[in-house]
């Protein structure tokens, strides 16, 4: 069988890695003073493993909703006799000063800090305990590190955390006294978003040996400084910095170039334009140059790719593309010579999701085009890009709309059969990282769609709770869109469908019940029967089935009041009609509730509904099941005087004779248990021959799905007790023989077909 795509299995270290982080406690770690998290004495961990750690630590703080972050998580890291960290990514908002002070005697040779918003001064004196070790540094998006808070000095207390009271953008004094001095081995320099305020040649002046620099957005006051790499810099970003001649100058120094980036926002307002000439130039002097991006800057000189070919040599051009060799990008990185593909649509992903989510959008967008139009040939490369981009900017509205159209469209039927489980699952949790996270309609909405491309509840049951609680939480508002609301109503029933009755009791207790009351009762006022209205019903009718605390919750929302407005304000909605009667007969299956239903009102509604025809049997069917349970608890209960108790009794046995045996059904039972408590008893005929006639109609029409349900259930014996019995009925005994002879027949040929067979199920329960 040939492997789908991400199909691999999750390596023994990802697992063990995981699981120790979800379980720190019970693994590697026990409560010390004032429980503070501590590491067990007998605790070694190399560098490879503790990487790991702080890595996917950091990947579950940001990507899993149910994952509790330790507030002293990095304190374990604090001694390097027992934990090595060599190589560490952190990024947002949620890193502290501390958390980098708690490292500071590690030999990290990599640290890239992204974002991190929270970061004050407190954390450049940490930075400079790394100097003789760090080979690469990354602080893009921190501005506020190179700002002191509460004037606080350089040289911060440790046993104070101070700035945590802080707000994350507040800034104080800028710091003057930190540069590079010492950081002898670095090699590779990030420092995106830098403030203006700060003179980067000062800054940088002291580092000898970079190859590789980022000042994207960086306000440069003069560029002669980058000459004293000229013979060392291969990576060049000046991403959004300002062009000038003098900076071209500068960089065409830099004669071992093998990366330049001189890109900038296609929206952003320069004087400096891109000529013949200058790119002329660039191509001819920087001879090692592999990859220039130049997208968002205004081309002249009718400026076009062929004529660079002949500048450079058709040698070096014929045979390269995106990214792994020399590039020009015009109107973007995905759009080399104007036309578009998926490899430099999928690169352009690659290359600019984590520090440019603009740019990302656009290619993500593409991206869309190429899934819904034409056809995706790299399915794991372009789901895994787009999942990696959502991860990324959970909060940039751009990427969450384009990336979740683009994963509805990569999840569909057409590529469906082509993903593994993993990868599927994959999707599900970014998606409701999504819609937990951004709280926007388009969003919403796609995700949402999204979720239909799955089986349910199948593929979502190992985040049954989480998406349950989401959809919820969507349903909430007393005016939501109108879409957003069909789709979430729709999966919320699917949800209910054909799950364990234990999964039905949490997401009660989540609120389902009311939620999807609230739900009927603003249609009703709007007086508007939708599909909004008969999902929800629908809804009620799965989640109540063989679950007595949801009945009663139903019934304590004022549920029984709402069945009747919606009889009265709606009398010809026949699917209403169905799933309003269905629920009602999960109602009555509990002997504790029946009580409730035992009123001169109900009972004349339930009595009158034996006649109607809506939906073929459906609603005279659902009606009479009500009343058999409710008869099934003897005459002593019947109080009333009107509706009479043999009147009801007799427009049941009517109603019965009325049906076709043949039926197909629009229901779906998981258990005959309700059906077969009616059969071995005398206190009720007509509720023990409505519970054969619902026997012999389902395992006639149906008997490969229920003659092996009944026959697991007992059915059998049950059904000899009713021939034993002289109040049996002898329409009913006749109906009993026919259903254990049709059992007995398919015990003897299991493979009987009937066209019944195929009929579309609906749902009880």
């Amino acid at each position: 069988m040939a492997a789908k795509a991400g199909d691999n299995p999750d390596s023994l270290m990802t697992l063990a890695t995981v699981f120790c982080l979800r379980n720190l406690k019970k693994t590697m770690c026990y409560q010390g003073f004032r429980n503070k998290l501590c590491l067990r004495s007998d605790i070694f961990l190399p560098s490879e493993i503790c990487d790991k750690l702080v890595n996917t630590y950091m990947e579950l703080v940001h990507t899993d909703s149910n994952f509790e972050p330790e507030e002293s998580f990095f304190q374990l890291f604090s001694d390097p006799r027992s934990t090595r960290l060599t190589r560490v990514q952190l990024r947002e908002d949620f890193v502290r000063d501390r958390d980098l002070e708690a490292i500071k005697k590690q030999d990290l040779i990599e640290l890239h800090l992204t974002y991190c918003n929270n970061l004050s001064s407190r954390s450049l004196k940490a930075l400079s305990c790394f100097r003789d070790t760090l080979v690469s540094l990354c602080l893009f998006g921190c501005s506020n590190i190179f700002y002191r808070k509460c004037g606080a000095p350089l040289a911060c207390n440790e046993d104070t955390d101070e700035d945590e009271e802080e707000s994350p953008s507040s800034r104080h004094a800028l710091e003057t006294d930190f540069n590079f001095q010492g950081f002898n081995r670095l090699r590779l320099l990030n420092l995106g978003g830098m403030p203006k305020e700060l003179d980067p040649e000062t800054l940088l002046k002291p580092l000898k040996s970079l190859t590789s620099l980022d000042l994207s957005n960086v306000q440069l006051l003069g560029t002669s400084f980058l000459t004293q790499w000229r013979d060392r810099l291969a990576s060049l970003v000046l991403y959004n910095v300002d062009l000038s001649e003098e900076l071209i100058s500068t960089v065409l120094e830099l004669v071992n170039l093998r990366h330049l980036d001189i890109s900038q926002e296609s929206r952003r307002i320069s004087k400096f334009k891109m000529t013949k000439k200058i790119l002329t130039a660039i191509v001819q002097r920087l001879v090692h140059l592999m990859s220039l991006d130049i997208s968002g800057h205004i081309m002249l000189d009718n400026c076009t790719v062929p004529h660079f070919e002949e500048a450079m040599g058709r040698p070096r051009w014929v045979t390269m593309s995106l990214f792994c060799w020399l590039n020009l990008c015009v109107s973007g990185l995905f759009q080399v010579t104007g036309s578009k593909n998926e490899d430099q649509v999928l690169n352009a992903i690659e290359a600019y999701t984590e520090f440019r989510p603009e740019l990302a959008h656009r290619a993500i967008n593409q991206l869309f085009d190429i899934a819904r139009i034409q056809h995706c040939s790299q399915l794991l490369r372009a789901l895994q890009l787009v999942i990696a981009a959502l991860k990324c900017h959970k909060y940039d509205k751009s990427i969450q709309v384009t990336g979740s159209a683009a994963l509805f469209y990569l999840t569909n039927t057409e590529y469906r059969s082509d993903q593994s489980v993993r990868l599927r699952r994959e999707v599900i949790q970014v998606v409701l990282n999504g819609m937990e996270h951004y709280q926007e309609v388009t969003v919403q909405r796609n995700c949402c769609l999204t979720l239909c491309n799955f089986s349910i509840p199948e593929e979502l049951e190992f985040q049954y709770s989480r998406v349950n609680q989401l959809l919820l939480k969507i349903l909430e508002p007393a005016r939501q869109d109108e879409s957003i609301q069909r789709i979430a109503v729709h999966l919320c029933n699917a949800l209910v469908c054909q799950v364990d009755n234990h999964h039905k009791e949490a997401v009660g207790k989540m609120g389902f019940v009311r939620t999807m009351l609230n739900l009927i009762q603003k249609k009703l006022q709007d007086r508007m029967c939708d599909q909004v209205m008969e999902f929800s019903w629908s809804a009620l009718w799965n989640i109540t089935d063989e679950t007595p605390d949801n009945c009663q919750m139903f019934l304590n929302c004022r549920g029984m009041s709402l069945f009747l407005e919606c009889l009265q304000e709606f009398p010809d909605k026949q699917e209403l009609h169905r799933n309003m009667l269905g629920l009602l007969g999960n109602v009555a299956e509990v002997k504790a509730l029946r009580p409730q239903l035992l009123t001169p009102q109900f009972i004349t509604v339930f009595s009158n509904l034996l006649d109607s025809k809506a939906d073929g049997i459906e609603v005279s069917y659902n009606a009479c099941g009500v009343l058999s349970h409710i008869m099934f608890d003897g005459p002593e209960v019947w109080k009333m005087e009107e509706p009479r108790r043999d009147m009801v009794m007799e427009k049941m046995w009517e109603a019965i004779q009325s049906w076709d045996v043949s039926s197909r059904r629009n229901i779906n039972y998981r258990s005959f248990e309700p059906i077969l408590r009616l059969l071995p008893q005398s206190i009720s005929p007509v509720s023990q021959h409505w519970a054969t006639w619902a026997l012999y109609n389902l395992v006639s029409v149906y008997p490969s799905k229920y003659c092996p349900l009944l026959i697991k259930e007992g059915g059998m014996t049950l059904l000899e007790k009713v021939l034993e019995l002289e109040s049996s009925h002898p329409d009913t005994k006749d109906m009993a023989r026919k259903v254990m002879e049709h059992c007995e027949n398919f015990k003897e040929d299991p493979m009987e077909t009937n066209p019944g067979q195929d009929a579309n199920f609906g749902q009880r329960g």
